[in-house]
């Protein structure tokens, strides 16, 4: 099952459109609502204080069916807190009743909870949104946002990454430093310190369609380009 979780910032409607159709479950915040509607989709929850989500996108969730949790504005969590918690959750029931009707190993990338609309606007949420993600990972969950040119996520550990040939990524430390090992790129990695104050690991470059970051110490932030950005 994958998992969407809708935020209210930046949003590319013709991309939307595209992406959303990937999805099994569509879990909005607050005006993330509004995204998911005018793309034509309908969401599965809508959770928040509500202040963002239009009067149309609440009728249509409304008779549509779509569970909506309304929480007070003056709170401890953000609203992106409480969904993700919600997708979480979700992710978690789904894959318990996988495992009570079949044995054996999921692929990975299906067990992960997508978070779009969550980048660009205001830097202070941004930088809340990775460190909510950081948050996640302790608890073995991994989060991907994701927008019309980049996707990024948090590594610990080994990942294989998917790419094409001359497609930019890059590996940044969020702790102090991180050990790092690549297979596949430009620029390797022979089980090496990055520091979190030196950027050496920005724009390194995919050989082929595949690649290997293993993060052995540490916590990394990886960040892949979509093809066509070619900043």
């Amino acid at each position: 099952m994958r998992i969407a979780v809708v935020a209210n910032g930046e949003w590319d409607q013709e991309w939307g459109k595209r992406e959303l159709a990937a999805y099994d479950r569509l879990i909005a915040v607050d005006g993330g609502g509004n995204h998911i509607v005018r793309a034509g989709f309908v969401p599965d929850a809508l959770l928040g204080d509500l202040d963002s989500a239009e009067p149309e996108t609440l009728e249509i969730c409304r008779q549509k069916g779509t569970v909506i949790v309304c929480y007070p504005a003056e709170k401890d969590e953000t609203d992106l807190e409480l969904a993700l918690e919600y997708a979480v959750k979700l992710m978690e029931q789904e894959e318990r009743t996988v495992k009570a009707e079949k044995a054996g190993v999921q692929d990975r990338e299906s067990q992960d909870v997508f978070l779009l609309g969550a980048m660009g606007g205001r830097i202070d949420h941004l930088l809340g949104n990775l460190f909510l993600l950081q948050g996640l990972l302790k608890r073995g969950v991994r989060i991907r946002m994701k927008g019309p040119g980049q996707e990024l996520w948090l590594l610990e550990g080994l990942g294989k990454l998917t790419g094409k040939k001359g497609q930019k990524l890059s590996v940044i430390p969020i702790t102090e430093k991180a050990v790092v090992r690549t297979e596949g790129l430009y620029y390797p990695l022979y089980d090496e310190i990055l520091y979190r104050d030196s950027p050496r690991g920005i724009s390194n470059v995919f050989l082929g369609e595949d690649a290997i970051v293993d993060v052995s110490e540490g916590t990394a932030l990886i960040v892949v380009l979509s093809p066509d950005n070619r900043r």
